[in-house]
């Protein structure tokens, strides 16, 4: 059996990743119902799969932020002690992710052997050029797009699909949290 491989990501309108000068993270849009919800994606058992830039930017946030911080949500401290894979030829060990391993190597062929070989689904939150290189190699099951209410149209950074390959996308779920944030989920197809 195959395990489900979903690329999860936050995005501004216009499709951007992150945003820079003080709009950060969540873009300060975050509600309980998204918190609650998110939280509730982490509770099955699964296996994380980061490339090397995300992990880093995962890593460093944690470890500048405190308790209290609002980084420390529930459902990153859930996502942070569930395995990780980490993509990586240059990072070396160990890392600092509770049950986190190093795999070197093609992206597409490290994701095709765990997708085989893994008896739980994969998840990878971020890792947007490793993500638009699985889904031209047709390893990703579901594209999960978490939609903030905002153009980040001066301040955005880190075009999501920018680069990527033309795909014809079939919505499979959708919700509104907190009654502005979409989340849309949807089967990738290579579009030929």
């Amino acid at each position: 059996m195959t395990a489900t491989y979903t690329f999860d990501v936050f995005s501004s309108l216009d499709g951007y990743g992150a945003a820079g000068g003080n709009w950060t993270g969540y873009w300060g849009k975050q509600g309980p119902e998204l918190l609650d919800h998110r939280l509730s994606l982490y509770d099955e058992e699964q296996r994380m799969v980061f490339g090397a830039r995300t992990y880093q930017l995962f890593a460093r946030m944690l470890a500048e932020s405190t308790e209290e911080s609002e980084v420390r949500d529930p459902w990153v401290t859930r996502m942070r002690n569930l395995p990780a894979t980490v993509m990586s030829s240059t990072l070396e060990g160990p890392l600092d992710w509770p049950d986190g391993q190093l795999a070197s190597g093609d992206a597409v062929e490290v994701v095709a052997r765990l997708k085989e070989e893994s008896d739980v689904p994969l998840r990878s939150h971020g890792s947007l050029s490793m993500n638009r290189a699985l889904m031209s190699a047709g390893l990703v099951d579901r594209v999960q797009v978490t939609l903030f209410p905002v153009i980040t149209g001066e301040s955005g950074l880190d075009p999501i699909f920018h680069g990527g390959g033309d795909f014809d996308l079939e919505l499979i779920e959708q919700r509104t949290l907190d009654g502005r944030t979409q989340e849309l989920v949807y089967r990738p197809t290579p579009h030929t």
